[in-house]
């Protein structure tokens, strides 16, 4: 397979029965693909389905339909850093391009020919987190943008996923509205705030699932985990070679960890599973949390609990003083790699190049925001029986 990461590459697909040309284009964005209406091999117990993932990041959502079996199309993204992780992984093309400007035309040519489309995707869920109040953030529209593009190119399945608060959004107007229009477009549409624990997932992380179909009802997978057999952070990451604040496994680039002060350190020492700062002396306190209106913020500067799921990852997750991002064990916070495998990702899950930099901020946030895989994978088990039961 051959797969050459520059602009104006030629990217070979292994379903294709000819090359497929994608002219990147400029700094723009602009994108060009003569790939309308191209055939894909017959691959015996494969699911039928062309997947395409638009703000598909590094290929959380992707990687799960990967797994089972899904001829994924195309990723979409306009964050350039997240073209290695999804091109290696998931040997599909990744288009860097503006989702605002991207054209219902433009969308419908990365499908294979004579296979239900399948489009996918998590629009940027910053405007809608308790951890960003600027109610002004443009990034809201794209969920408007999405919705133009199903009515537009009319994809046999939709899925998007986001943060529970979306529904709460501008008093719900903005999930709403989107519902709305996908029900006036002729689509059957299902949706619930999944606890991910209930899948699998060794990290306590809610999230909104939709399902929509034009040919009949569709509803997620029912959950397979209860409380007592949850996946927990030793089953996760307690293998993983021991670590020092600062260090990297010569193994793997990505298992990694932070450095910290000596105070921090100090105070890693004397945290808790499952506590805060308030189980420290008081030397070691901040002032912020000394003060009345700090005293309420526990929820940082705590170390994890081995024998339960993980706090939800955030984008700053390797930091200690971001949140309950300590390790159980080891006086540190997670390396990057065990931010990934929370968020179940594979463990050789390859998110930079060789000989590439490695940059905290940057891997956090492409972590932090993924869809975790397990999530992926059982929405597209869902969907491909869905397409089996209505013969798509």
């Amino acid at each position: 397979m051959e797969n050459r990461l520059s602009h104006g590459a030629t990217f070979s697909c292994e379903h294709d029965r000819r090359d497929t040309m994608i002219d990147f284009g400029s700094t723009e964005g602009r994108v060009r693909a003569n790939v309308s209406g191209r055939p894909i091999r017959p691959v015996p117990d494969r699911p039928r389905g062309s997947v395409v993932d638009i703000f598909c990041g590094a290929g959380g959502l992707t990687h799960g339909f990967r797994l089972e079996g899904y001829a994924v199309a195309a990723g979409i993204d306009v964050d350039e850093a997240c073209r290695y992780a999804f091109e290696h992984n998931n040997e599909a093309p990744f288009l860097r391009k503006d989702v605002s400007y991207l054209s219902a035309q433009e969308l419908l040519d990365l499908f294979y020919q004579g296979e239900p489309k399948i489009l996918v995707g998590c629009a940027p869920c910053q405007p809608f987190s308790t951890y960003n109040q600027k109610k002004a953030d443009p990034k809201w529209r794209l969920i408007r943008r999405f919705g133009e593009l199903v009515c537009d190119t009319k994809p046999d399945i939709i899925s998007m996923e986001n943060v529970p608060r979306l529904m709460e959004f501008r008093e719900g107007r903005v999930f709403g509205d989107f519902t709305a229009r996908l029900k006036a477009a002729g689509y059957h549409v299902d949706h619930q705030i999944v606890f991910l624990p209930n899948y699998g997932l060794p990290q306590r992380r809610s999230r909104l699932v939709l399902l929509a179909s034009r040919h009949g009802s569709i509803r997620l997978e029912k959950p397979t985990f209860e409380p007592n057999s949850y996946r927990t952070v030793e089953e996760a990451i307690g293998n993983l070679p021991v670590l020092r604040a600062g260090a990297i496994d010569p193994r793997d680039p990505l298992h990694r960890a932070s450095r910290m002060s000596e105070l921090n350190r100090r105070r890693i020492r004397a945290s808790k599973p499952g506590g805060s700062w308030k189980d420290w002396s008081e030397d070691l306190v901040a002032k912020c949390h000394r003060a009345k209106s700090g005293r309420s913020y526990e929820a940082v500067y705590g170390r994890m609990k081995a024998d339960e799921p993980s706090p939800t990852i955030t984008t700053q997750f390797f930091g200690f003083g971001n949140g309950r991002f300590g390790h159980p064990h080891q006086h540190r916070a997670l390396s990057l790699r065990e931010g990934a495998i929370l968020q179940s990702f594979p463990r050789d899950y390859a998110f930079v190049a060789p000989g590439d930099a490695i940059e905290f901020k940057k891997l956090g946030r492409m972590i932090g925001n993924a869809v975790p895989v397990l999530l992926s994978r059982a929405i597209a088990r869902t969907i491909s029986g869905h397409v089996k039961e209505y013969g798509l």
